[in-house]
């Protein structure tokens, strides 16, 4: 599906409807140049898991957990990490194989470590069209 947005409240309520759609065990890859609205879009992701609390983007901490929603919710952002192997150094096979959904910011740079049922929200922008303008693609993940 692919879905147009003209606001950061319309990204974030298309995250919002995905997380109140979203299943243990479920892998989104989360692709997108910076700024585009990765962190937007997965706040309403983790508001639709009934996660109240402050949602921010883990640049510099690779892993973000949220546990108080309906399932938990791991945020990976490895933009800044240099080869896949760091990601074994933070458990990230128990994470893709656990109870919560994974959303992994830049999957894009370590494919070999994305399981292949993954799906994919892939942001685009285009400043001709609209500053705020968005086209999100959401490719579901497939059952495993």
């Amino acid at each position: 599906m692919t879905i147009e947005t003209h606001s950061a409240e319309e990204t974030f309520r298309l995250g919002e409807e995905l997380g109140q759609k979203a299943r243990p065990g479920q892998v989104y890859c989360l692709n997108g140049d910076l700024g585009v609205g990765k962190t937007v879009l997965t706040q309403g992701f983790a508001a639709g898991l009934g996660i109240e609390g402050p949602v921010s983007s883990p640049t510099f901490t690779i892993l973000q957990e949220y546990t108080e929603g309906r399932i938990p919710l791991y945020h990976f952002d490895v933009y800044r990490l240099a080869e896949a192997e760091e990601l074994d150094e933070i458990g990230f096979d128990d994470y893709l194989n656990g109870d919560g959904v994974c959303l992994i910011e830049w999957a894009e740079r370590f494919p070999e470590t994305i399981p292949a049922e993954a799906g994919e929200i892939r942001i685009e922008k285009d400043l001709s069209r609209d500053f705020a303008w968005r086209r999100i693609t959401v490719r579901e993940p497939a059952d495993s």
